[in-house]
């Protein structure tokens, strides 16, 4: 039998299930498991667009930047940077070149995170030797990843501290000029942009549902489409699971397979970012 603290956990889990998952919650069986709440404080993760004027507590940048390079990094590269900008009319120029996002204005601080090759070209050019595998896909890629795992990193430790965060993937709508505003050298490329303060509890934010597992979870191969639960059918219970939320925050109800659609169909729907291999390329990414 669990312990009255483990059947706690396991109601609270339960519940932190239902808001992420909605009907399609997957069953986690009755066994409490160590690292649950960790799981918890995962599931209740939402993204936040409105912030307090509080100011961070001292030592949250260190602590934030220490939890990002806490994650893997591939062959102990290093092959990401990130800026942290708290300049009120530097955060204001950047919110508008992210599509007038006013929230990137207002959080404390806004990280900007760089898929960064140029350290790694610098560091060979102090060995004297050459840097040419930079000029493949392959070390481009490896910075992204490296990026993006530093940085989830942060967004989780930003949460345990109670801070609320979101992504700013408008960052890349007008890359160029974002790069000349951070003065990157080449072969470093903005990928992302993050907000960091403490939630304004006037405007909370909530949990919004994910696809039934089933749908992202394969077991040794790729399940095709119509294998059983076919993939159309998870897909509308989906939509119906996302229409409900939408409906319970005041907001149109929409289901993800039209946004999804819409938000594939051209490179109108890219919001200037269709140009981004030629600022890649630019920025002396070769993509061999």
């Amino acid at each position: 039998m669990p312990t009255d603290s483990a059947s706690s956990t396991t109601v609270t889990l339960a519940s932190a299930l239902q808001q992420r998952y909605g009907d399609a919650a997957p069953a986690l069986g009755a066994t409490v498991l160590h690292g649950d709440d960790v799981l918890q404080q995962l599931l209740n993760h939402r993204s936040v667009r409105a912030y307090t004027t509080q100011p961070l507590a001292d030592g949250t940048l260190e602590r934030l930047v220490a939890a990002a390079q806490s994650a893997a990094t591939s062959s102990n590269l290093h092959a990401w940077t990130v800026i942290a900008v708290q300049d009120p009319t530097r955060k204001a120029r950047l919110a508008q070149l992210c599509g007038q996002q006013a929230h990137v204005a207002h959080a404390p601080l806004f990280l900007v995170w760089l898929a960064d090759l140029s350290r790694l070209d610098r560091n060979a050019q102090r060995q004297q030797r050459p840097a040419d595998a930079n000029r493949y896909l392959e070390h481009f890629v490896l910075a992204v990843v490296d990026a993006a795992l530093a940085a989830q990193n942060a967004v989780v430790a930003a949460e345990a501290m109670g801070l609320g965060t979101v992504y700013i993937g408008g960052l890349r709508n007008h890359a160029d000029t974002v790069a000349a505003e951070l003065q990157l050298p080449a072969h470093v490329f903005p990928l992302f942009g993050l907000c960091v303060g403490h939630p304004d509890p006037a405007q909370p934010t909530a949990v919004k549902p994910r696809m039934p597992q089933p749908l992202v979870l394969h077991h040794e191969t790729y399940r095709a489409p119509d294998a059983t639960p076919p993939e159309a059918e998870q897909i509308a219970q989906y939509d119906a699971i996302l229409q409900a939320f939408q409906r319970s925050q005041g907001l149109k109800p929409v289901g993800w397979s039209e946004v999804a659609a819409q938000r594939v169909a051209g490179p109108e729907s890219l919001s200037g970012r269709d140009a981004l291999q030629q600022f890649v390329r630019g920025q002396g990414f070769e993509l061999l």
